[in-house]
């Protein structure tokens, strides 16, 4: 079993930069699978959700050359399943995002039911709906989902219920081989789903209106394989700004590779905080808060406040001079950090979807378990500032989401170590 230990109380500084956006990267995997032919992805992360994704694309039949360490040419000419297995989906919920572009390849898809962090309830039922109304036929069995578009798919009018972003991109997935016109309305703005937009754009697709409420897809015939270059990693970037608030040293710390536009919400609710964030060249410099100042925050869909960043922000609030309140309307079961963070000497109560945090001097370091893969980040960087030592078990969900995370805490200045312990103590 793996650890990080992290000894509290060391200043940052210097200069970190981002991975590519594993919430982008996994999608633009999946959408390999509608240009047969070798398509090149770019600024790739090593992650093991991307192994992940990887091993559910090599069982399909597509074979993957490791160009670079962050390179990955995808060659799906010879796909010819179309089943994503229970073994791979229930390690990662991303696993779905192959049920569009399958459907527009092969014309049916079977998906075991999504697995991935303990956050809640997955309902895709959005997904269906939205992709019943281009045609599909849906049938669910011993924990899949057979999804038949043998008649074809046909463009359609579809309205979210919410601003979903899994069923938003499985649809745009569908619907660029789909016959005639496809309206996505109250449609996911997260600027992982222009990045997918984009990528099949170039493939030869028809898409207007990614990244607003209304995206217009006008279904094409074929698709080509391209070369693309994976957005920068915003939730990681926001995790490094964080870290960063709580232990810059004077010359601060600077986090590069992504665009400051796309954590728009997350920079203005840490300056209200009091924080002073300088926009820079390919990012931002964050200096260290001598005071930090209570905020309200409730997590929204983009351009709102990400639930990817409402544990780290969380961390902040648990050291502010006064009394926040953090409402998550996204996952009901992202509070279970919350209780990991109390163990470190913050005070929090969380009453249904809302979580009161009364600031408190400093946090000591303790024995805490990741509880999903924002927490497990959060909590690392809490130790960062914490009296002592911190020892964050269950790393595991870490690794889903960030690269070299210690690696890149060591550079800046971090006393922060991965150990490997054994998980039982013989007698």
């Amino acid at each position: 079993m793996d650890i990080i230990r992290v000894e509290g109380g060391h200043l940052l500084e210097g200069r970190v930069a981002v991975s590519g956006a594993k919430n982008s990267a996994l999608k633009l995997m999946a959408a390999t699978l509608l240009a047969p032919g070798k398509t090149t992805l770019e600024n790739v992360p090593n992650i093991s959700d991307v192994h992940v994704m990887g091993k559910v694309l090599k069982y399909m039949g597509a074979t993957i050359e490791v160009l670079d360490e962050h390179t990955l040419c995808i060659d799906t000419s010879a796909v010819n399943s179309w089943e994503a297995p229970y073994e791979l989906v229930a390690k990662m919920r991303a696993s779905t995002a192959v049920m569009g572009p399958l459907l527009g390849r092969m014309g049916k898809a079977k998906i075991a039911m999504p697995g991935g962090c303990n956050l809640g309830a997955r309902k895709i039922d959005m997904h269906i709906l939205g992709l019943e109304a281009l045609g599909v036929e849906f049938d669910t069995d011993h924990g899949y989902i057979h999804a038949d578009a043998s008649k074809g798919l046909v463009g359609a009018t579809v309205t979210l219920e919410f601003a979903s972003v899994g069923a938003t991109e499985n649809l745009i997935m569908a619907a660029v081989k789909a016959k005639g016109t496809t309206v996505i309305d109250n449609a996911a703005r997260e600027p992982e789903i222009v990045d997918l937009a984009n990528m099949l754009n170039k493939m030869g697709a028809q898409i207007a209106g990614a990244g607003t409420p209304v995206v217009t897809i006008e279904g094409v015939d074929e698709l080509h394989p391209v070369t693309h270059r994976v957005v920068g990693d915003r939730i990681e970037a926001g995790t490094f700004i964080v870290a960063g608030a709580l232990m810059a040293s004077d010359a601060g710390v600077e986090v590069v590779g992504f665009s400051p536009i796309h954590l728009g919400m997350v920079i203005k609710k840490m300056e209200d905080m009091g924080i002073v964030i300088d926009r820079i060249e390919g990012g931002v410099r964050v200096h260290r808060a001598e005071r930090i100042e209570p905020v309200d925050i409730q997590t929204l869909p983009f351009p709102g406040f990400p639930t990817d960043m409402q544990a780290q922000v969380m961390v902040l609030s648990s050291l502010a001079d006064g009394n926040s309140i953090i409402t998550e309307n996204i996952f009901e079961n992202r509070f279970m950090f919350a209780s990991e963070l109390v163990r470190m000497g913050a005070n929090i109560r969380v009453e249904s979807h809302h979580a009161m945090v009364h600031g408190v001097e400093g946090l000591s370091g303790a024995q805490v378990t990741s509880p999903d893969l924002r927490g497990g980040a959060a909590l690392v960087v809490a130790g960062l500032i914490a009296e002592g030592y911190t020892e964050v078990s269950a790393i595991h969900h870490i690794d889903r989401g960030y690269e070299r995370f210690v690696e890149k805490l060591r550079a800046l200045g971090a006393q922060v170590e991965r150990l490997t312990v054994p998980d039982f103590i013989d007698d």
